[in-house]
């Protein structure tokens, strides 16, 4: 189960975040702040899965963002890397070569992507051409 997403620039500034697990405001705060530490200042050479508390960190970074999440140690790394660059290939599609100000301006919408094909913490749906369809279906609605 994905506990959070994270996508933090390389300053540690949270540009999305997304928990599947109640915690307080706080305890957010010091999740985000020890990711960062942890990801940013790891070695390229090294693997993109990090050992955090009880749980594994799986990442990826793309230009100058990390994309981070949180999974229970039992998990398929292999798979939520994969989940990470379905998430990036569909958010370069749906803005174009997306940009850290898409994700800026644009968050109602980054979220709407995320929550079409996570839900409560499990991957639901793997097509990109699917949810491409539904996001666009979506905004002839706006």
């Amino acid at each position: 189960m994905i506990r959070f997403i994270l996508l933090q620039n390389r300053q540690g500034k949270t540009r999305l975040a997304k928990y599947y697990v109640p915690l307080e405001d706080s305890e957010k705060h010091k999740v985000e702040y020890e990711v960062h530490r942890l990801v940013v200042n790891r070695d390229p050479k090294f693997t993109n899965f990090v050992e955090f508390r009880t749980h594994k960190v799986i990442y990826r970074r793309y230009a100058g963002l990390f994309f981070s999440m949180c999974v229970d140690i039992t998990d398929n790394e292999l798979a939520y890397l994969e989940c990470i660059h379905l998430f990036v290939e569909i958010l370069d599609h749906f803005f174009s070569n997306v940009c850290e100000l898409d994700l800026v301006f644009n968050f109602h919408k980054v979220y709407l992507i995320l929550d079409e094909f996570i839900l409560a913490g499990e991957l639901q749906e793997t097509s990109k051409r699917a949810i491409i369809e539904r996001m666009g279906e979506l905004e002839k609605l706006d």
